[in-house]
């Protein structure tokens, strides 16, 4: 039995004071050692923490005992240490940022029916229906793992997400079933779909953490990006194969690194053998920059300095998730 847990959830339910919560948050994992980030905002709650297997479960307790997070949901992942080096607790005016604002879409008022893991299980095991497959993730994401014939859209960030509904305006009359990594995505995209007009909308619940525990991941192809310092994780158990594909040579890969250079930081695949051939970067220009790290195999770097001392503001572990928190 592995000697810690990895935990992702969310929560969408009114929160009057957030930064309250944001401070019980703080003093609770400060005090039971737990590690990772998480997300206070008016309209709920949003993260993932790595701690020992009893801190999160009196973790757990404490947020089902909570009036606000009562009934909350867990995916549950074990490990042999923690997945996070420091614990970030803020406030921000989304869980999950679409930029839309709750007037517009608001999760607690309407959003797709879920669908649960096994069920779309048997749906991907029929191939008489006709539904679409909507991936609510981004590009660096599903690169690296998807659903087979899954459509996906040409975002880096969710907030991109309304832009790309022009392009799919054919598809309303469809059958669609949104997933994203954790279920906390599909919850505003597919709300956004209803009130867009498309008529029968679905989300797969708990997204694909979920379906890989509940339904041994059948059909995914690939690997599921995380934000944590695993950065990928397997999710089937019964037929994987890998998808990704090194940025340099193509060769197939599931490794995701940033860019050795301060000033690059690129998120991209890459194979151990260009990895060790650019040690870490992501071409020969960034190979030989000035302002390029030491290359420790890992494809994570402290906050603040380099091996060259060269300063880096923005480029420590958490550039892995820069792009989006906890999903």
């Amino acid at each position: 039995m592995s000697a810690y847990q990895v935990l992702l959830y969310y929560k969408y339910n009114p929160v009057a004071d957030p930064e309250s919560i944001r401070q019980a948050q703080f003093d609770f994992c400060s005090a039971h050692g737990l590690l990772g980030r998480i997300l206070v905002a008016p309209e709920g709650i949003n993260g993932t923490v790595s701690g020992l297997r009893e801190a999160t479960q009196q973790y757990m307790d404490y947020m089902q005992a909570h009036p606000l997070f009562q009934g909350i949901e867990f995916k549950i992942d074990p490990s042999e240490e923690h997945t996070f080096n420091k614990l970030h607790v803020r406030v921000k005016k989304e869980i999950v940022h679409l930029g839309l604002g709750n007037a517009d879409v608001n999760p607690l008022e309407r959003t797709g029916a879920y669908i649960e893991p096994q069920a779309f299980r048997e749906l991907l095991n029929q191939s008489d229906e006709e539904v679409i497959l909507l991936d609510a993730r981004s590009k660096y994401e599903y690169e690296v793992g998807k659903f087979p014939n899954a459509l996906t859209l040409d975002i880096e960030n969710f907030r991109d997400l309304p832009r790309q509904l022009e392009a799919i305006a054919h598809l309303k009359d469809k059958k669609i079933i949104t997933y994203c990594t954790g279920g906390i995505k599909c919850e505003k995209a597919s709300a956004l779909l209803l009130k867009e007009g498309f008529q029968n909308v679905l989300q797969l619940h708990g997204g694909i953490v979920r379906y890989g525990h509940e339904a041994e991941g059948e059909h995914f192809e690939g690997a599921c990006y995380v934000f944590d310092h695993r950065v990928v994780v397997p999710i089937n158990s019964v037929n994987p194969k890998v998808i990704g594909k090194c940025a340099i040579c193509e060769t197939p890969s599931e490794k995701m690194i940033n860019c050795a250079n301060t000033q690059c930081n690129k998120h991209f695949l890459i194979c151990s053998t260009c990895a060790e051939k650019y040690e870490g970067t992501c071409s020969t220009d960034c190979h030989a920059s000035e302002t390029r790290r030491s290359w420790d195999g890992s494809g994570y770097y402290l906050r603040g300095v380099n091996s060259k001392n060269y300063v880096c503001k923005d480029a420590p572990v958490e550039v892995n998730y820069r792009r989006q928190s906890a999903d």
